[in-house]
């Protein structure tokens, strides 16, 4: 699954980008977490369910439309590290509802 920040969509949005959530592919749109912190390795708690990021996402130009002048390169990890989307996988299945808490898991 593919996740992102809101912050970071924020930030993208504060540049003049059009972006929402949801807009360019991710699964979850996550609040409240340092998202320089969500690296491949790591484990996410969202409600019951467990996630453990793989790795970061390239940018694909289908995603263009949310950026301004079409630059759908703008959140690559190689270009601005710790504004990328994040790709995961599920550890622990569980529903998965709008406010629930996030958080990263301590090894």
């Amino acid at each position: 699954m593919c996740l992102f920040s809101l912050e970071v969509i924020e930030t993208l949005r504060a540049e003049g980008h059009p972006i929402e959530a949801g807009a360019i592919g991710e699964n979850l749109t996550v609040v409240g977490l340092d998202w320089s912190a969500v690296t491949p390795t790591v484990r996410l708690q969202i409600g019951e369910a467990q996630l453990e990021i793989t790795s970061y996402t390239r940018p694909c130009y289908q995603i263009r439309a949310s950026f301004a002048d079409g630059k759908f390169m703008r959140p690559w990890q190689k270009t601005h590290p710790g504004q990328s989307r994040v790709y995961a996988r599920v550890l622990k299945e569980a529903v998965v509802r709008e406010g629930d808490a996030v958080s990263i898991l301590q090894n």
